[in-house]
């Protein structure tokens, strides 16, 4: 292809884009430099040079490297609108491409189109595909459709023989993938049409990975189709679904015209789990498409998902875990160590290949609840699945139960297999409720938990742990069978199951266990078991002898739980502060080193809480000396690494000061500038482009999208911010009801509001400017707002502002139009949302979920319940109340649950 950049030009970029890639720091930065000056003042010829340099570079690295470079500069900011991370957003961010002419895109869009059809090599082209749907969807998205691609990817899913140098099915393969990329290239061409393109792909004859390319394309559109497209497309997913079949009957067999057939993901069973994981969104998203196939996958998913009935050799007291060289998976591994034979098993499409291991497809709970052995077949491969661990090592065992639980070793545990199965049981038992999961489950946990193997009898205890949140309603019936089904594992002879049986019993999970106790329970029943409560956790706090078999991580839970069984004993506790509090302060004075940063954020919280516990009268003797290592502690070097002190240490502050009431005023000049410092932080952010894999994987961090661009937001001073709004000062809490970064900081302003007023004007400080201001962002606020729960938040506390103020009369007539024009705007626009809902879901639209949208409704009922009575402080007969009582009509009222329906039994 013909240049379309001088040739100086390109040699220059050659030699930059040679140093960009190298390993010496010093000489990347500055060809990063050279990019960012040369971009700066001539994009378009430097763009085009690199698009250039994709489809003529000598090496397959340079030329991916130049598409995945020239992708991540097309979209990111314009050097003119770029800002600082501490700066707010503008509404609206140019991209280098939004600067460009109309010559420089199309020169663009014709050197992709080269690189699609003649890239020979697959890691290339599949880059080319990435850059080429950015490019197409950003320019749709600006109204700039590409129909020569929309021409060109038509015409390459029909190659047959080799064009220019590049396979058929390569070229077929590719144009799917563009699909896939960019499903809005189809939207708009006949239905018809397009269902004969896909299912064309999904029976390619000679390669599975054009096959696997359709598969995603078509998920893509069905994702992407309307619901007049998605009534017309149904018989697409049979094509789809046929496409798992021969996968599963030929495990054994190298897959047909994979690329590489010697990489050992090129195999049949790594295709058929991609291609089921290719279903799996489309189950969630659009379940009602899979209704008519579910008995089909009924007698098809089965025997993936189960183990064959031939068990294998019996096990004895010598070998436990005896393994066969004829087993199915042919590789020694160890056997289920029970069966569930599936039912309809003998009908199953699947040969007598590899079966275990495979992906569940996982379709909504009540379209499967529908089918009769949909819910067993699920419950008997996450029981099955529970018990498959992989630990048999002594060393193994012994290293678990030295390990800190909340280490990142320990937290492997949770990706496991068994977890994994766990982890969807507990998903099944909260979507489909105790009548549905109970039965299959208790027709096999008694047999587990009295299995000869400890895998086994674990699993049969955490498989109850997992469902009793969602089957509690109905398990409460049976508790009784059930606690003297599970008490008997405490003297189990394997450490795991009894950690199992009381979640655990190592000391630290106990004495997290004991916290969900003393969180639902009354003052009273506590009481009674308090002293020897106690006194266990302060063994575990200060055991004495031998320092070295004390657990770090016990200790800080023990802490932890102290403090929770001090609030919620109360006064009560106050036998017990003598022994405690010196324990809690010499911790503060001594644990200095980063290995006991957990440790002294932990005695900070529970110093505080007893503190409250007990009251200011017994507090008193110790709460300077508390006070000053609280000091001591703030007036510290910061660690960059020590992300909590700062959050606890505004936290305690507070509880110190709700301890000590009107003594703590001293204090204050030491705690307000540092709270305000913290209150007043503008959000950390980073821009990432879209390439960055790592994006959400940044420790500390999460990642929003607005504007179409991707922010990286640094939660753990969000936290802090969210916290010193708990304590703080009107000035800076109003403009933070708008800080859309953090729910829970716009939820503490709303809720500080009020107690801001209250202290104002307790303290003769509250002026007219003030309660104007006031009132006028929460206005503002409720008109705008799209959250309901916030919503509701926000009508709360401007009627307990309301109050403090005296009432309606205080507001000028102003702000009596105002919250009433805002109420209206409201109002509408909730009916609107409910009428177009009510429509939807007479019209049995593909895509609309009735369970969602009644949760969604009832989160708005909240939010109309406070309108109301917000309504009901200005004029208990307001006009406006019949128009909420006449939106709360408009909800769908279809929300079901276990409770709802009686139990025969």
């Amino acid at each position: 292809m013909e240049s379309v950049v001088p040739p100086q030009i390109t040699a220059e970029l050659t030699q930059i884009l040679s140093n960009l890639v190298l390993g010496d720091n010093e000489i990347r930065s500055n060809a990063e430099k050279a990019v960012n000056e040369r971009l700066a003042t001539t994009p378009e010829l430097y763009l085009l040079a690199l698009a250039q340099f994709a489809i003529s570079a000598d090496t397959d690295v340079m030329r991916s490297f130049s598409l995945v470079l020239l992708r991540r500069l097309l979209f990111r900011p314009a050097p003119s609108t770029q800002t600082s991370q501490h700066h707010s957003i503008p509404s609206a961010r140019l991209t280098l491409y939004d600067h460009l002419s109309h010559q420089t895109i199309s020169n663009l869009e014709r050197i992709l189109l080269f690189s699609l059809s003649h890239e020979t090599a697959t890691t290339v082209r599949r880059k080319a595909v990435d850059t080429v749907c950015d490019l197409a969807n950003q320019g749709m998205a600006r109204g700039k459709p590409w129909h020569a691609l929309q021409a060109q990817s038509f015409s390459m899913t029909h190659a047959q023989g080799p064009e220019r140098g590049v396979p058929g099915p390569q070229l077929r393969e590719t144009a799917y993938r563009i699909f896939a990329g960019c499903p809005n290239l189809v939207m708009d061409l006949q239905v018809d049409a397009v269902l004969g393109v896909f299912q064309r792909g999904l029976q390619d004859p000679e390669s599975i990975e054009v096959r696997q390319a359709a598969l995603l394309a078509s998920v893509a559109y069905l994702s992407t189709a309307d619901a007049g497209q998605l009534s017309q497309s149904i018989s697409l997913l049979g094509p789809m679904l046929d496409t798992l079949p021969p996968l599963a009957n030929s495990l054994s067999q190298p897959p047909l015209g994979a690329h590489d057939s010697s990489s050992p993901k090129s195999s049949n069973y790594h295709y058929l789990s991609t291609f089921l994981s290719t279903l799996t969104p489309l189950c969630s998203s659009h379940p009602i498409l899979f209704a008519p196939h579910l008995q089909s996958l009924l007698t098809f998913l089965p025997a993936l998902i189960l183990p064959a009935v031939d068990c294998g050799p019996t096990p004895t007291v010598g070998r436990p875990f005896p393994t066969s060289s004829g087993s199915g998976n042919g590789n020694g591994a160890r056997q289920g160590a029970f069966v569930f034979p599936p039912p309809g098993s003998s009908s199953s499409s699947l040969g007598d290949g590899e079966r275990e291991g495979s992906p569940l497809v996982g379709v909504k709970t009540k379209y499967g609840q529908e089918v009769p052995g949909w819910t067993e077949v699920i419950v008997r491969a996450c029981l099955e699945g529970m018990g498959e661990f992989e630990e048999d090592e002594r060393d193994g065992l012994e290293t678990w139960l030295r390990e800190d639980p909340s280490s990142a070793s320990s937290s492997a545990e949770t990706d496991s297999p068994p977890a994994l199965y766990e982890q969807s049981l507990d998903r099944l038992a909260c979507a489909m409720g105790g009548r549905s999961v109970l039965p299959p489950a208790f027709q096999a946990i008694p047999s587990m938990m009295a299995s000869y193997d400890w895998r086994v009898r674990h699993a049969g205890l955490m498989a109850i742990a997992a469902i009793g949140e969602g089957t509690g309603k109905v398990m409460q019936k049976e508790l009784e069978k059930i606690v003297d089904l599970v008490t008997p594992m405490f003297n189990d002879s394997h450490p795991r199951v009894r950690y199992a049986a009381c979640q655990c019993i190592v000391h630290a999970h106990a004495a997290a266990a004991l916290i969900n106790f003393c969180e639902g329970v009354e003052r009273e029943t506590l009481l009674p078991y308090l002293d020897p409560i106690v006194e266990r956790l302060l063994k575990l706090l200060n055991p004495g002898g031998d320092q070295a078999q004390v657990r770090r991580y016990v200790q800080e839970q023990a802490i932890t739980t102290l403090a929770m069984v001090a609030d919620a004993s109360e006064i009560t506790f106050g036998k017990h502060y003598p022994t405690i509090m010196p324990l809690l302060l010499n911790v503060l004075r001594n644990a200095d080193s980063p290995d006991y940063q957990k440790l002294r954020v932990k005695a900070m919280e529970c110093a505080g809480l007893i503190a409250i516990a007990v009251g200011p009268d017994v507090f008193r003797p110790d709460s300077k000396t508390l006070v000053e290592l609280l000091m001591r502690i703030q007036q510290s070097p910061v660690d960059p690494n020590d992300t909590q002190l700062s959050h606890y240490l505004i936290a305690t502050w507070a509880k110190v000061c709700q301890a000590m009431g009107q003594e703590f005023e001293p204090y204050l000049p030491v705690v307000m500038p540092s709270l305000l410092a913290t209150a007043s932080a503008k959000a950390d952010l980073s821009v990432y482009d879209e390439e960055d894999e790592n994006a959400e994987d940044r420790e500390g961090w999460e990642t929003i999208v607005m504007d179409g661009q991707t922010y990286g937001v640094r939660t753990s001073a969000m936290d802090e911010k969210c916290q010193a709004f708990e304590t703080l000062t009107l000035e800076v809490t109003l403009p933070c009801l708008r800080f859309y970064f953090h729910e829970g900081v716009r939820e503490a302003c709303a809720m500080l509001i009020p107690m801001l007023l209250s202290c104002g004007k307790q303290s003769g400080t509250l002026t007219n400017q003030m309660v104007s201001a006031t009132f006028l962002q929460l206005i503002n606020c409720i008109s705008s707002e799209h959250d309901s729960t916030f919503l509701a938040s926000l009508y709360k506390y401007f009627s307990e502002a309301l109050l403090v103020v005296g009432g309606p009369e205080a507001l000028s007539p102003q702000f009596h139009e105002g919250i009433m024009e805002a109420t209206k705007r409201q109002l509408h626009s909730l009916a609107d949302k409910r009428k177009s809902r009510a429509a939807r879901a007479s019209s049995n639209a593909a895509d609309f979920d009735r369970d969602e949208m009644a949760l969604i409704e009832e989160i708005e009922d909240f939010a109309l319940e406070d309108m109301g009575k917000m309504l009901l402080s200005f004029d208990s007969n307001h006009p406006l109340l019949v128009a909420v009582s006449s939106v709360r009509e408009l909800g769908l009222n279809t929300y079901d649950s276990d409770e709802d329906v009686d139990d025969e039994g």
